[in-house]
């Protein structure tokens, strides 16, 4: 009855621990009870859990618990209630509420429990069985990787553990321990250390999965830096402790660092950069003794990150005292900004760590299947690990791709240059005439649309992902539209305007033009450089054999603009379509490039929630 458990092969457990809680309490009655007695429990279980499963029961459910992101889950208040002494505690206060409403975030307090995860700890204290680890939630992207011990597979154990502590399930906490002490062996120290935090907060419930963690990363070479932003004080404490027992000398290894280094972390944890550069000249570290790109790369904000790079004081390919590349840090934290910029500034895709895992394979395994496979909503944002990984394979291919592009699209590019000299000239040599007449031409102007809305609008409501990546490092916001100084085309008709100095304005809005110009070319080879599949599609837009009149204004009249207003309409629907074609088979196409690996998330098929393949 049970169907997240048909679903799961490389996830199964062997051993102990993989035995459901339910079978070893059948097997001690086996003796005292007979067949038929046996066959009414497990009949019960098959339907307290069908209670929970089927969406026919939701109308009996008498409360819910909401996850972060709003999804919730109905639940029965007198089962969990009769099953969970915690249960039965907060349900209490809320006996006289018709349908009573729980946020997870407020029941866990220390620590974030997903969506699946809550699922399966709920559907243990409804039937009394473990399932074994649903699939597309607990397997990475990477092909390769056996499943058993990637981050997706150790964050989903890690949740259902707190989530089972937080519970007062005690069975359910013993459980999930012993797994988690049979794989972490084979879990990378960095995903070693989450584990260790939980471990930590469930105190006494844990103490053997603690001590086998902190055991693990005192021999690893996870540095004091990374140890005291993930963990409690007495806990890194501890390790460097024992660490200088077993005769480590390694500085980063068993100390912090030096205090010229520790301002300069400082200066990237408050985003000021000119605090940084003051540092910096003083001599006494650089950079790259500081490994403070890696450090920014790590833990400081994405705009402060860029504003580093854009220093050019740093060697993108320098690696740490662990062998690994900047990028390989970026791949970690697993935000597509930071990877782009970092691409652009000449970081290689290709170098490796010491155990010969590149940036994109680093990527993957920390990508859950669920997510990278899960179809976007048109104008939806892609989810961020779906972005690192897309831009990480493009970074791999030939460099030539730097420069395909539609020769329509670049003619295009021409024909808007000049026609933004056009408007630069006409404006220069427009000092006599009225500020009204310079704001209709630069606003009503053709090329100004297709510059801010064909070559990046669209972009921002077809994949809004993407092409703020893409902005945000050609630094789009940094530059204005044409309009003349603090005047916006609402405030046309107002009857009180500031005054502006003609004699200055042609000079700053030429300036602002180029700027503009610049960031948006820059966005448009961004995109077709890091995001083909977006390009491609906006692409079949600039296709269009009237494009270059819709770029030109010349002398039209008022009818011809509203005619050109209209077909540029036309054009956006098409689009649409073009979008809406190229998603289903961008889909198609990642759905039978996983084959049977894919089991994209959680969700009900005939009446029942189950995990879908």
């Amino acid at each position: 009855m049970d169907n997240r458990a048909a679903l799961s092969d490389s996830n199964d457990f062997s051993g102990s621990s993989s035995i459901c809680c339910v079978a070893a309490t059948t097997e001690s009655l086996c003796s005292d009870a007979s067949p038929p007695d046996v066959s009414a429990l497990r009949r019960l279980s098959e339907n307290l859990e069908l209670a929970f499963e089927s969406s026919e029961f939701d109308y009996f459910a008498d409360a819910k618990i909401v996850v972060a992101g709003g999804r919730a889950v109905p639940v029965h208040r007198c089962i969990l209630a009769a099953r969970s002494a915690f249960f039965k505690s907060v349900l209490a206060g809320a006996r006289k509420e018709k349908e009573a409403t729980f946020e997870m975030k407020e029941l866990g307090k220390e620590f974030d429990v997903g969506y699946d995860s809550l699922v399966a700890v709920l559907g243990y204290l409804y039937s009394g069985r473990v399932g074994p680890l649903p699939k597309g939630v607990c397997a990475c992207v990477d092909e390769d990787c056996s499943h058993s011990a990637c981050k997706p597979a150790v964050d989903f154990m890690v949740e259902v553990l707190y989530a089972s502590f937080a519970f007062q399930i005690s069975e359910l906490v013993a459980l999930y321990q012993r797994r988690l002490i049979d794989i972490l062996d084979k879990v990378a120290p960095d995903d070693i250390i989450g584990v260790l935090s939980v471990a930590n907060l469930c105190s006494k419930s844990c103490e053997r999965l603690l001590a086998r963690c902190i055991e693990i990363i005192v021999k690893s070479d996870v540095d004091v830096v990374t140890l005291e932003k993930a963990l409690p004080q007495e806990i890194v404490q501890q390790i460097i402790d024992s660490r200088l027992e077993f005769g480590c000398i390694d500085l980063e290894s068993t100390s912090s660092p030096d205090k010229h280094v520790k301002r300069i972390y400082r200066a990237l944890d408050s985003d000021d950069v000119e605090l940084l550069r003051m540092l910096l000249k003083e001599g006494h570290t650089t950079l790259d003794e500081a490994y403070a790109l890696h450090y920014a790369v790590a833990f400081a904000d994405a705009k402060t990150t860029t504003e580093l790079l854009d220093l050019g004081l740093a060697d993108v390919n320098h690696r740490n005292h662990r062998g690994y590349t900047v990028l390989h840090i970026a791949a970690m934290r697993k935000e597509p900004k930071i990877i782009v910029s970092l691409l652009t500034k000449g970081a290689r895709p290709a170098d490796v760590t010491p155990d010969n895992r590149n940036a994109l394979q680093i990527a993957k395994r920390l990508t859950r299947a669920v997510d990278y496979h899960k179809s976007t909503e048109e104008g939806k944002p892609s989810p961020k690990d779906q972005l690192c990984i897309e831009v990480l394979e493009q970074a791999e291919r030939p460099d030539p791709l730097i420069g395909e592009a539609s020769v329509s699209l670049a003619m295009a590019g021409d024909e808007l240059r000049m026609r933004l000299l056009y408007l630069e000239n006409r404006v220069v040599q427009s000092h006599g005439i009225k500020r009204n007449e310079i704001l209709s031409s630069a606003l009503d102007s053709p090329g100004s649309v297709f510059i801010n809305l064909l070559q990046v609008g669209l972009a921002k409501l077809i994949f809004p992902m993407e092409a703020k990546v893409a902005m945000d490092i050609a630094q789009v916001d940094g530059t204005s539209e044409f309009t003349l100084t603090a005047i916006r085309p609402r405030n046309l008709a107002d009857t009180q305007r500031k005054t502006v100095d003609l004699n200055d304005a042609p000079f700053r809005i030429k300036e602002e033009y180029l700027n503009r110009l610049r960031a948006l070319s820059k966005t448009v080879e961004l995109g077709k450089r890091f995001f083909p599949r977006c390009s491609e599609v906006l692409n079949k837009i600039m296709d269009a054999d009237d494009l270059s009149d819709l770029a030109y204004l010349g002398n039209d009249t008022a009818e011809e603009r509203n005619l050109k207003k209209r077909r540029y309409m036309e054009l956006q629907d098409q689009l649409c379509k073009a979008f809406n074609e190229d998603k289903e088979e961008h889909d198609k196409s990642r759905i039978s490039s996983s084959s049977s690996s894919t089991s994209p998330g959680i969700g009900r098929t005939n009446g029942k929630r189950v995990w879908k393949g």
